[in-house]
């Protein structure tokens, strides 16, 4: 089921790193090329994870970033189980074979700003008792050039509030202290397109959150992309996110009748409305 790909600079079977990069990939190689490109820090304190999630083409040796020394290890799945199941390989996977402080999440043809893993690490570094940690961003069609910035709340209070209404932390943004996911566990196969906003609502209840109030992550908007292809049945999943894990019932009601709201609206509109707020 795995196949790893390790630079010669490992040396143990147990490596340590600070930061361990988590990317799950189908059928992306030029996405995950530039992706691996985008990342920078210092060298041999940061480690690439790849879970190749059963591509009609594997992901081969010669996908590294463009640090030379810089670890990649690609976890071969030989059929397509979605990425529900392939990002918990991979965290089964750097449990097992890694010790790494932070555990950070990209996914294929998302861009990271230079400074990305520089500043998140510093800040989780300076501030112990936050242990998720996620970015502005903003998202962009490479085709027609449309794009617009998604800005959140940056403290714990207001971000759990807000979570009843969005996901705060867009994925490809975040990083979270790996020893979290003893209290937390991986993402909830229960909670179909959905897990990420699951699981940062679970952590949301171990560990504070923050965001940084910078654009560290340029996110494609793909619509052939999960979230886009599968806009209602995702809408769906997050009114069960939060009656699960939402704080109050007021809240609650008001989350719902957003969503009530957005399963009636077009995306093409959605998209229009956010572009103009920007």
């Amino acid at each position: 089921m795995y196949c790893s790909i390790l630079k010669e600079t490992q040396t143990s079977p147990i490596a340590e790193f600070e930061v361990c990069v988590l990317i799950p990939c189908y059928n992306n190689h030029e996405g995950l090329k530039a992706s691996l490109e985008s990342i920078s820090y210092y060298p041999g304190r940061l480690c690439v994870v790849v879970v190749d999630d059963g591509s009609t083409t594997p992901v081969l040796k010669g996908i590294e970033g463009n640090q030379k020394d810089m670890i990649t290890h690609v976890i071969r799945i030989e059929k397509n189980v979605g990425i529900t199941a392939a990002l918990n390989t991979g965290l089964q996977w750097i449990e097992d074979n890694l010790v790494v402080r932070y555990i950070a999440r990209l996914d294929c043809a998302d861009i990271c700003h230079q400074d990305r893993f520089y500043d998140q690490v510093a800040f989780l570094d300076q501030n112990p008792e936050v242990g998720l940690l996620g970015t502005w961003c903003k998202f962009l069609d490479p085709q027609s050039g449309f794009s617009y910035l998604y800005t959140t709340p940056t403290q714990h209070e207001a971000i759990l509030i807000e979570m009843h209404f969005r996901n705060v932390f867009i994925h490809p943004t975040v990083m979270f202290r790996a020893q979290l996911l003893k209290k937390t566990g991986f993402y909830p196969l229960n909670f179909h397109l959905v897990e990420d906003y699951a699981l940062f609502f679970v952590m949301l209840h171990q560990t504070k959150g923050a965001v940084l109030d910078k654009v560290l992550v340029t996110c494609e908007i793909n619509p052939k992309g999960l979230s886009i292809s599968n806009r209602r049945t995702q809408l769906i999943g997050r009114d069960r996110v939060v009656n699960e894990f939402g704080i109050g019932t007021i809240y609650k009601w008001l989350a719902k009748a957003k969503l009530l709201i957005l399963r009636g609206l077009p995306y093409q509109f959605v998209l229009f409305v956010k572009n103009k707020r920007n």
